[in-house]
């Protein structure tokens, strides 16, 4: 931008969207687009943060707008319109509903942001990636999806608790794709570089695991109206801050698989390295036969509902 800073625009201005938002606001990472069809919930919002600027120190600007024009010239896009989850609901369930909105919004940002990476955060979301991809046509390391991310954050979150110890000390990872068939990793979690197999008994592990397959429905079931916002739109922000920053953070995220893992032609959660480029590594884990299986099968529900539902 002119004014030297990045841009960074957010589609979608409910909770998840202000959110990340936020959390970009407060970590000064550029000027921020908040782009919705209601056109003065998204400049509300916009400026009410804005108000908030003296506060937390934040030198960019923040704007609301309807119109994709607005966008142009953005850095990282960070897509999070869409139907929430209901109670009831599974992710799966908004598949439907959801892909023609990512259509209208793709097609915004090829013409208007050409550029730019894109995280995807619409549910269901390994779907919803692979949508955006196709839609765009962007290069496959500029569109990313935030699964693994949140889903390691739950997790992390579980663990600290059953161990003890700080959340900052816990390494969580969380593969596979960000609903029911997701694979928790034990193995790869660690207290302070510790395994938490040396560290939890097999039922404790168990449960975290189930639960954080479970976390977002969790949320939801208690809402009783919406879905989560906090953690995924934080998650959201911290991917737009590595591409941002370059910061080539190593993270599991919905990616696009040519053979890593037995996998093709399917975006899901697999560990990358973030950095301004998009994806710019996959890493292949070694993984036990059980825990391939685990992935793969993942992988392969979704490839089946791409074909059958969304058509590809």
């Amino acid at each position: 931008m002119a004014n030297g800073r990045k841009k960074i625009a957010v589609i979608g201005a409910g909770n998840v969207g202000a959110t990340c938002a936020f959390v970009m606001a407060q970590k000064k990472l550029g000027d921020i687009v908040m782009l919705d069809i209601y056109e003065g919930f998204a400049k509300g919002k916009a400026l009410d943060m804005s108000q908030n600027a003296q506060i937390l120190n934040f030198d960019g600007n923040i704007t609301g707008t309807s119109d994709y024009t607005d966008i142009a010239g953005a850095d990282v896009v960070v897509v999070t319109s869409g139907f929430p989850r209901q109670p009831g609901m599974s992710r799966e369930d908004l598949i439907g509903k959801n892909a023609d909105i990512i259509r209208q919004v793709g097609e915004g940002i090829r013409e208007h942001a050409p550029d730019s990476v894109i995280v995807m955060v619409t549910n269901p979301l390994d779907l919803m990636t692979y949508h955006m991809w196709k839609v765009t046509g962007f290069p496959k390391e500029r569109v990313v999806g935030q699964a693994g991310i949140l889903d390691s954050a739950r997790m992390t979150h579980f663990v600290a608790k059953a161990v003890g110890c700080n959340e900052e000390d816990v390494s969580a990872m969380v593969l596979g794709g960000h609903g029911d068939t997701m694979v928790p990793l034990p193995r790869y979690t660690t207290c302070g570089g510790i395994p938490i197999t040396q560290l939890l008994d097999a039922d404790t592990i168990e449960e975290i695991s189930a639960r954080t397959a479970g976390g977002g429905g969790e949320i939801v079931k208690l809402l009783e109206h919406g879905s989560a916002f906090y953690a995924p739109g934080s998650a959201a922000a911290i991917m737009a801050e590595s591409v941002i920053n370059d910061r080539k953070r190593l993270i599991p995220a919905s990616t696009l698989l040519e053979g890593q893992y037995g996998l093709e032609e399917v975006f899901i959660g697999v560990p990358i390295i973030l950095g301004a480029k998009g994806v710019e590594k996959i890493i292949d884990l070694e993984l036990t036969d059980d825990e391939l299986a685990s992935l793969q099968k993942s992988g392969n529900f979704y490839k089946e509902q791409l074909r059958d539902i969304l058509g590809y």
